[in-house]
Formats: structure tokens, C-alpha cells, sequence
């Protein structure tokens, strides 16, 4: 059993920055693949980035350049970077982990509660 509690999100202005974290409890964080989804209400959940067991990225086509995954093994901590926040960015944001492939979401067993951003224009 992996636990993950997310933490980090906020009010925000239009252009402006947050740093999520996901702290993992339980098994091996350092096997898991770790996904960060997000859900805005109304919408299905979206995947926005995920980062491999190797540190291999991937990233949404809406948050590319814009967002960055990363990981601490020491720290068994997953982050999300979001820079030059938009109003569409405001969702509830998911951490996930799971083994395998980062764009099968499927793969992605666990998942914390969320924790709100609200980008205000």
C-alpha cells in the first residue's frame, strides 16, 4: 500500500507560480511511477504530467513548458512546478503512483485527495 497526501495549492493570480507536493508513505517510492492528474468541475480528470521510477517526464500538451514534474527519492516526495498560471489551470490536482507506463492510467493504483488551485484573472 502506497499513501500519498498532496499539499501546496492556493489562490493564485493569472501569471503567477506554485510548487504541489506529493509525499508518499508505505512501499518503495522509488519503483513507482508518479502522475500528477487534474479535474476541473464538470470535466473529466486530465492527465497533466508524469515522471518514470528513472526520472523519464512526460507532460500534458497544455502544461508543456509551463509545468515541471520532479522527484525527491531521499525525501519520497513528488512535485509540480506550475509557472505562468492561466484561469483555465484551476482544477483540483491529483498525485497518483503506480508501476509502469506513465500515460496508462490504469497503471496508476494509488492517488491522493487533491488539493485545489484557483487561478484568478
Amino acid at each position: 500500500q502506497v499513501q500519498l497526501v498532496e499539499s501546496g495549492g492556493g489562490l493564485v493570480q493569472a501569471g503567477g507560480s506554485l510548487r504541489l507536493s506529493c509525499a508518499a508513505s508505505g512501499q518503495t517510492f522509488s519503483a513507482y511511477t508518479m502522475g500528477w492528474f487534474r479535474q476541473a468541475p464538470g470535466k473529466e480528470r486530465e492527465f497533466v504530467a508524469g515522471i518514470s521510477w528513472d526520472s523519464v517526464t512526460v507532460y500534458g500538451d497544455s502544461v508543456k513548458g509551463r509545468f515541471t514534474i520532479s522527484r525527491d527519492s531521499a525525501k519520497n516526495t513528488a512535485y509540480l512546478q506550475v509557472n505562468s498560471l492561466k484561469p483555465e489551470d484551476t482544477a483540483v490536482y491529483y498525485c497518483a503512483a503506480g508501476l509502469g507506463a506513465i500515460l496508462t492510467r490504469t497503471n496508476y493504483n494509488y492517488w491522493g485527495q487533491g488539493t485545489q488551485v484557483t487561478v484568478s484573472s
